[in-house]
C-alpha cells in the first residue's frame, strides 16, 4: 500500500523478518538482514595475491583469513586454487534476497579478477556457488532483490568465467543440479560439434537442450580453439521474476563461448509448457540492453515438445539464448471464419467490380467528374485486390517456406498497396471535397491523372522504400511471427499507421462536409416525405463514403491500442474483410448509370 516499514536486524540474524504495517503482518525479506560475512569472502580468496576488492563490502578484519582458510599458508593457497574454503559458509547461508545479491556480487568480482587460468577445481567451486542461487525452490526470492539487473549480472559473470575454462585432454564437463558446463576443443576439420544437456528443472522433472555448431562454421577457424556451453534450466524464470517481465520463458537458457570467427549456431530447446497451442519464439539475450531480443534468432522448427532455433552468436552482444512463449495472439474460431470468408468475398467482389467497370467504362465516363470518380474507384479496387492477394501469399510464405527474403518482399509490397489503397481513398475524398466546395472548376484529364498518380502511388512508394531502407539493415523491418511491419523494436508500423490515421481524419472531415451540404440543400422543403428523402440521401452518402474512404480502418487502429479486445477485432475483421464487397455494392451495383449501362 506504499508504506515503508523498517525493523532493525541483529548482526547474527539470518532469515526472514516480520513487519507490522497498518495492523497487517507481512512476512517479508530485506536486504539489510543478509549474511554480512559473505561480503568479505572475496577478500579471503585474494588475500594471498594482495588484490583490491573492487566491489561493495567492508575491509577484511583480522582473523578473517584464518576463519575461512585455516591459520597456515597452505590452507590459504588451497583456497586460492579452487575457492573451496568459502563453499561451506555459502551453502549453509539461507538464500534470502540479501544473500542472493551478495553472492551475485561475489561471483561478479571473481569473474572480473580471478578468471585467469580457470581450472576444473575453480569451475566446480564457482558452479556450486552459482547453483546455490539458481535453485528452483528460491526463484520467488529473486523478486525482492533490490538490483533488478542482478540476474543479468549473474548470467554475464558465469558466461565470462566459464569462457576461460581450461580444457584438459580436449574436453571438460561439470554438472551441478541447476547449472551444467561443457567444453570441447574444435578445429576446422571437425565434422560438427554438439553439446547435449539434461538438467533438473524442478524437484521431479529434467529439461533438455542441445547446441550444435555447423560444419560450415567450423571451416572458418584458422587454428584449434575451444567451445564452451552452459545450460541454465531455471535462469529464464529467474530473469522473468527479477525483471517483472510480461514474457514467459519456455525452456532452459543456453549460453555459448565461441571463437570470434563463428557466428551461427543451431539450438534445440525442450519446452517446459508442452501444450499444443503454445508456440515458440526464439530469442537471444541482449547483454547491453539486458532484454530478450528476437532479432538474434530465427525459428527452424516448432512442435509440441521442442523448438529448433538458428541463432547469431556475438561475443559481446548475443551469447545466451532461449525460447519464449510466442506473443499472445487473439485466436477465435468466429474471427478466423469471418476473415477467411470476408477475404474470399472481398477478392470476388473486387474482381467483379473491375470487370463491370471495364464493360461500362465508355458509358459512365462521358463527363469529367464521372471520369475522375470512376478512375479513382478503379485504382482503389485494384490496390485492395492486390493487397488481399498479397495478404494470403504473405501467410503462405511465413507458415511454410520460412524464407526471410520472401517475407521481406511480401511485407514491402503489402505495405505499398495498402498505402496505395489509402492514398487513392484520399484522392477520391479530395475530389468529392473539391466538387462540393468549388463546384468542379475546369481541370483537364491529363492534369488530374498526373496528380492522382503522384498521390495514389508516388507517396506510398516513397514511404515504403524509406521504411525498408531505414529498418531492414538493423533487422527491424519484420514483426516476429508474421510477414508484416515491426512494432516493438523499431516502430516500423508507424509508417503505415500515421498515413492511415491522417487520411482517415481527412476523410471524416469530408463526410462531415457532405452531411452539412446535403442537409442545407433540403432546408425549407418542409414536407415530411422530403425530410425522409433527405435523410435517405444523407444516409446513402455516408454509407457510400464509409467503406470506400476507409473509415472502417479506424477499428484497425483500435486493435493496435487494445489488442485484447475481441469486439474491436471482430468489428475490424467484418468491416475490413468485406470492404471489397462494399466497394462493389455501393460503388458499382447501386450506381444508376452503371446499372443503366448494363441493361
Amino acid at each position: 500500500n506504499g508504506d515503508v516499514c523498517v525493523q532493525p536486524c541483529s548482526p547474527s540474524f539470518h532469515g526472514e523478518t516480520s513487519f507490522v504495517c497498518k495492523d497487517k503482518k507481512w512476512q517479508m525479506f530485506t536486504d539489510a538482514c543478509a549474511n554480512l560475512d559473505i561480503r568479505s569472502l572475496f577478500q579471503v580468496i585474494i588475500a594471498g595475491e594482495h588484490l583490491p576488492f573492487v566491489g561493495k563490502g567492508s575491509p577484511m578484519r583480522p582473523g578473517d583469513g584464518a576463519k575461512y582458510s585455516g591459520a597456515d599458508d597452505h590452507g590459504n593457497e588451497n583456497c586460492k586454487a579452487d575457492f573451496s574454503c568459502i563453499i561451506p559458509d555459502i551453502l549453509s547461508s539461507p538464500a534470502i534476497p540479501g544473500n542472493i545479491a551478495d553472492i551475485v556480487d561475489l561471483l561478479k568480482q571473481i569473474s572480473l579478477v580471478l578468471s585467469r587460468n580457470v581450472s576444473r577445481g575453480k569451475m566446480q567451486s564457482y558452479s556450486r556457488i552459482a547453483n546455490h542461487v539458481l535453485n528452483s525452490s528460491i526463484i520467488s526470492n529473486w523478486a525482492f532483490v533490490r538490483d533488478r539487473n542482478a540476474s543479468s549480472i549473474l548470467l554475464d559473470s558465469v558466461n565470462l568465467f566459464a569462457g576461460k575454462l581450461l580444457l584438459m585432454n580436449g574436453s571438460e564437463s561439470i554438472q551441478e543440479q541447476f547449472i551444467s558446463i561443457k567444453g570441447y576443443s574444435i578445429h576446422k576439420n571437425t565434422s560438427g560439434k554438439s553439446f547435449d544437456f539434461s538438467v533438473e528443472f524442478n524437484n521431479s522433472d529434467n529439461i533438455t537442450g542441445h547446441v550444435f555448431i555447423p560444419e560450415g562454421e567450423l571451416l572458418k577457424l584458422s587454428r584449434t580453439s575451444k567451445a564452451i556451453s552452459i545450460a541454465f534450466p531455471t535462469l529464464g524464470a529467474i530473469i522473468e521474476t527479477s525483471h517483472l517481465d510480461p514474457v514467459s520463458v519456455n525452456g532452459m537458457v543456453l549460453s555459448v563461448a565461441l571463437p570470434e570467427e563463428l557466428q551461427h549456431i543451431l539450438l534445440t530447446f525442450e519446452k517446459v509448457n508442452k501444450l499444443e497451442s503454445v508456440k515458440a519464439q526464439c530469442v537471444g539475450w541482449h547483454s547491453t540492453e539486458r532484454r530478450w531480443d528476437d532479432r538474434a534468432c530465427q525459428i527452424k522448427s516448432d512442435d509440441v515438445s521442442s523448438a529448433v532455433c538458428f541463432c547469431k552468436y556475438h561475443h559481446r552482444m548475443f551469447k545466451s539464448f532461449s525460447i519464449l512463449m510466442s506473443p499472445t495472439k487473439l485466436r477465435n474460431a468466429v474471427l478466423d471464419y469471418i476473415t477467411c470468408v470476408g477475404l474470399g468475398l472481398s477478392i470476388f467482389g473486387l474482381a467483379l467490380c473491375l470487370a463491370i467497370e471495364f464493360v461500362v467504362w465508355h458509358h459512365v465516363t462521358k463527363t469529367e467528374i464521372t471520369y475522375m470518380r470512376h478512375f479513382c474507384l478503379v485504382n482503389i479496387a485494384t490496390s485492395l485486390l492486390i493487397a488481399d492477394i498479397l495478404f494470403i501469399l504473405a501467410a503462405i510464405v511465413h507458415d511454410t517456406a520460412q524464407n526471410y527474403r520472401l517475407c521481406v518482399a511480401a511485407t514491402f509490397f503489402l505495405h505499398f498497396f495498402y498505402l496505395a489503397l489509402f492514398f487513392w481513398m484520399f484522392s477520391l475524398g479530395l475530389l468529392i471535397l473539391y466538387g462540393l466546395l468549388l463546384g468542379f472548376f475546369k481541370i483537364t484529364r491529363s492534369v488530374f491523372i498526373a496528380t492522382a498518380f503522384s498521390i495514389g502511388y508516388g507517396c506510398p512508394l516513397v514511404i515504403s522504400v524509406l521504411t525498408v531502407a531505414i529498418t531492414e539493415p538493423r533487422n527491424g523491418y519484420l514483426r516476429a511471427g508474421a510477414c508484416w511491419l515491426n512494432w516493438y523494436e523499431t516502430k516500423a508500423l508507424l509508417a503505415f499507421v500515421v498515413p492511415a490515421l491522417s487520411i482517415i481524419t481527412v476523410n471524416l472531415m469530408v463526410v462531415v462536409v457532405v452531411v452539412v451540404k446535403t442537409g442545407r440543400s433540403s432546408v425549407g422543403e418542409g414536407c415530411k416525405s422530403r425530410d425522409l428523402s433527405n435523410m435517405i440521401r444523407v444516409s446513402k452518402n455516408v454509407a457510400l463514403l464509409t467503406p470506400v474512404l476507409g473509415l472502417t480502418w479506424g477499428f484497425g487502429l483500435a486493435t493496435i491500442v487494445d489488442k485484447s479486445s475481441l469486439a474491436f477485432h471482430v468489428t475490424f475483421a467484418l468491416l475490413n474483410a468485406f470492404q471489397g464487397f462494399f466497394i462493389l455494392l455501393f460503388g458499382t451495383l447501386l450506381d444508376r448509370k452503371v446499372l443503366g449501362s448494363l441493361q
